[in-house]
C-alpha cells in the first residue's frame, strides 16, 4: 500500500471546503489513515518545501502557506500518488481537467487548493514531517474488497 500527504491549503479551509475536498478522496477509494488541522509553523514550512529553498516564490509559499490553519491527511491505497494527483488536477486550475478538486473549484495557481504528494518517495518524506507513525490508523473498510482486487 502506498501512502500520500495532501494537505488542504489555508484558501480550503477559508472557502469551507475541507468537506468537499476529503469527500472527493473518499469516493476515489482511498482510505483515509491520518487527520489534523493546524497552523504550520514557518520551521515546518521550511522543511515541507525545502525543495524550493532559493528559488523567487520560495518566500510567498512559505508566507501563504502559514497564514492560516491547514488540514494535514494520509491516505492509503494501491497507487495512492497517482490516484490522489489526478483526483486533485493539474496545478494551474485553469488548466486542470473538469471532475477534478482543482478544475471544479480553484482559479489561480497561488490558491490551488490542496497540496498532494509528487511520488511515492516523498509521499513517505512528507508524511513524516507532519505525522508519527503511531499518529497513523489502520483499520480495514468494509468495502475494501469491492475498491482493491
Amino acid at each position: 500500500m502506498e501512502r500520500t500527504l495532501i494537505l488542504v491549503k489555508p484558501d480550503g479551509v477559508q472557502r469551507g471546503l475541507i468537506g468537499e475536498i476529503v469527500g472527493r478522496f473518499e469516493q476515489r477509494g482511498l482510505k483515509l489513515v491520518g487527520m489534523k488541522f493546524l497552523q504550520m509553523s514557518e520551521e515546518l514550512a521550511g522543511r515541507h518545501y525545502a525543495v524550493h529553498q532559493g528559488k523567487p516564490f520560495y518566500h510567498g509559499l512559505v508566507e501563504y502557506i502559514t497564514s492560516g490553519p491547514v488540514v494535514a491527511m494520509v491516505w492509503e491505497g494501491n497507487h495512492a500518488v497517482a490516484a490522489a494527483r489526478a483526483t486533485m488536477g493539474a496545478t494551474k486550475p485553469v488548466e486542470a481537467a473538469p471532475g477534478t478538486i482543482r478544475g471544479d473549484l480553484g482559479m489561480e495557481i497561488g490558491r490551488n487548493l490542496v497540496h498532494g504528494s509528487d511520488s511515492p518517495e516523498n509521499g513517505v518524506k512528507e508524511v513524516s514531517l507532519f505525522f508519527h507513525e503511531n499518529e497513523l490508523v489502520a483499520w480495514q473498510r468494509a468495502t475494501d474488497g469491492w475498491i482493491i482486487e
